[in-house]
């Protein structure tokens, strides 16, 4: 197979991978399933990273401490990202297995277990996290300044965690 044949046959795999389209993933090339369930997951972790970037860019015109304050966020959320990382994972996983073993309505309730895990996991952090959001900034080197400043943009995207849980 020639250079250019491989080339279209990998961005053939690509649009594939972003297209949503259904596939039964438990028979042909483990590679080529491993990269059409990747480029997803790549794209939404370099958009996390564009985020993250824009949010800085815009909250730059309000000084120095509000960027610190959303270096310092983001890093902490970085753990609720880890978090749900290691929930879609063993989810996927469990989802997977029963797909391969022809088991349709186990998957289903493996998903749906998941989900509500994820929903109790979701509360839980925001709780912890809402009420002791400046402690956790303090505890992260934060100056009393920045944690004033900041705050309430922490407790906001703690709060908000459910959709990071759930989205992935």
């Amino acid at each position: 197979m020639s250079i250019k044949e491989k080339m279209s046959l990998f961005w053939r795999d690509i649009y594939e991978s972003v297209s949503g389209n259904e596939r039964d993933f438990t028979t042909g090339s483990i590679g080529r399933a491993i990269l059409i369930l990747s480029v997803p997951m790549v794209l939404e972790m370099i958009m996390e990273s564009v985020f993250a970037v824009a949010d800085i860019f815009f909250v730059s015109k309000l000084g120095a401490d509000a960027v610190s304050a959303v270096g310092i966020t983001e890093s902490l959320m970085s753990i609720i990202y880890s978090l749900g990382f290691g929930l879609s994972i063993g989810t996927v996983a469990l989802i997977s297995r029963k797909i391969g073993e022809k088991n349709y309505n186990e998957a289903a309730t493996v998903a749906v277990n998941s989900i509500f895990i994820a929903v109790i996991l979701s509360i839980f952090i925001a709780v912890i996290s809402f009420i002791f959001s400046e402690k956790l900034l303090y505890l992260m080197g934060a100056e009393k300044s920045v944690v004033d400043i900041g705050g309430n943009y922490a407790k906001i995207m703690f709060a908000t965690n459910k959709v990071i849980m759930l989205r992935l």
